[in-house]
């Protein structure tokens, strides 16, 4: 027959579909009742409308479902306490030294993209979120800060439509495609505008990194302002080893605005990884690619740089489209030109341009 302590151990393996974590080691298994064949689980959530609530029973379900000798399971959601949330995320996000939190990406392994262009309206977002998506389906753990803080627009783009998860002071970022997202979006309308000093943006980024549970992914894709403005040299300060990777169009006029964009990240001591060149071309129903805003202002850029041309992403009616819809071209059409041309340049950054050097927080030099 079932006892306790064999619920206990087939709970084990059984992770919060949110947290990603054993709901044994987080200490959310309240209590277990055996009547016989009868199981009866008692689970805590952080709140009452706990997103993926229905998907917590059924694994639970499922894995007590599984012991030899169980009949019928009952599995009870309880909304946890404030003592109960404090002390879950305490047991995720361990504070520092004076007790406060501090930001992971000083120490963690996770590569930084600080996806970056000269000025607006070059498809940067659009890039960072379809290039974090491609990252995901290569395999890997990924997260996304949108610190376009005046002209936030992942969210959208990436289908996303609830807020974070709050427990006690800790937020939990919610997740699309494989990528977790902070944005600002989260905590302001649309509509509505962000009129802040740099004082108030430098504080509100430096908490998009400290005070979120990003349980240390392999990458960390960031979507910066255009310009190089009070955001992008806080976001240089907050990810000093952050890759800078340039987002520009074919046309000249581009091309030179984004250069600033490079030679700042460099002033900064920040490392230029490559370029991505935008709106290449339009291919047409005769297949021919016609390239309206001119021809080889990435590879340009690239030259002056020093540092490679990553790609070149097409104009596609499809991309525009799937980001105002929050169906994101290459989650829905892996097989297009631009998404194929994303997941080649996701390819060559964690492939051909992987660092030469491993980082381990482990090692110090004394």
């Amino acid at each position: 027959m079932p006892t306790e302590s064999s619920v206990i151990e087939a709970l084990q393996p059984v992770q919060d579909p949110e947290l990603n974590r054993s709901v044994v080691d987080l200490q959310m298994v309240k209590t277990v009742a055996v009547n016989g064949e009868m199981v009866r689980v008692t689970v805590a959530v952080p709140a009452q409308d706990y997103p993926r609530r229905a998907e917590l029973r059924d694994r639970v379900q499922a894995a007590v479902a599984a012991i030899p000798g169980v009949g019928s399971v009952a599995v009870d959601l309880a909304a946890m306490s404030e003592d109960e949330q404090k002390a879950l995320a305490a047991r995720l996000r361990p504070a520092g030294a004076g007790g406060t939190p501090e930001n992971p990406f000083l120490t963690a392994r996770t590569r930084v993209l600080a996806v970056s262009s000269g000025k607006g309206g070059v498809g940067k977002s659009s890039v960072t979120t379809n290039l974090s998506i491609a990252l995901a389906r290569a395999g890997y753990s990924v997260a996304a800060v949108d610190a376009d803080v005046w002209g936030f627009s992942m969210p959208r783009m990436l289908g996303i439509d609830r807020p974070p998860v709050l427990i006690d002071q800790l937020i939990v970022p919610p997740s699309a495609h494989g990528v977790k997202l902070v944005s600002m979006g989260f905590f302001a309308r649309e509509d509505q505008p962000v009129i802040w000093r740099g004082p108030m943006l430098h504080k509100a980024l430096e908490q998009f990194l400290t005070d979120v549970w990003w349980d240390e992914p392999q990458f960390l894709v960031v979507d910066m302002p255009p310009g190089t403005g009070d955001v992008s040299l806080s976001m240089a300060q907050f990810l000093p080893r952050a890759e800078v990777v340039v987002v520009t169009t074919p046309q000249p006029a581009a091309q030179k605005v984004a250069q600033r964009a490079a030679y700042m990240a460099q002033k900064v001591n920040l490392t230029v990884t490559g370029v991505i060149e935008n709106m290449s071309w339009f291919r047409g129903d005769d297949g021919k690619a016609y390239e309206i805003f001119g021809h080889g202002g990435g590879q340009d850029l690239a030259d002056a740089l020093g540092v490679p041309l990553l790609g070149q992403i097409p104009l596609v009616a499809e991309l525009r489209e799937g980001g105002d819809v929050g169906r994101p071209i290459l989650a829905v059409d892996p097989d297009n030109e631009a998404s194929q041309a994303f997941t080649e340049i996701a390819r060559r950054l964690h492939e051909d341009l992987a660092p030469k050097r491993v980082y381990r927080k482990e090692l110090k030099i004394m």
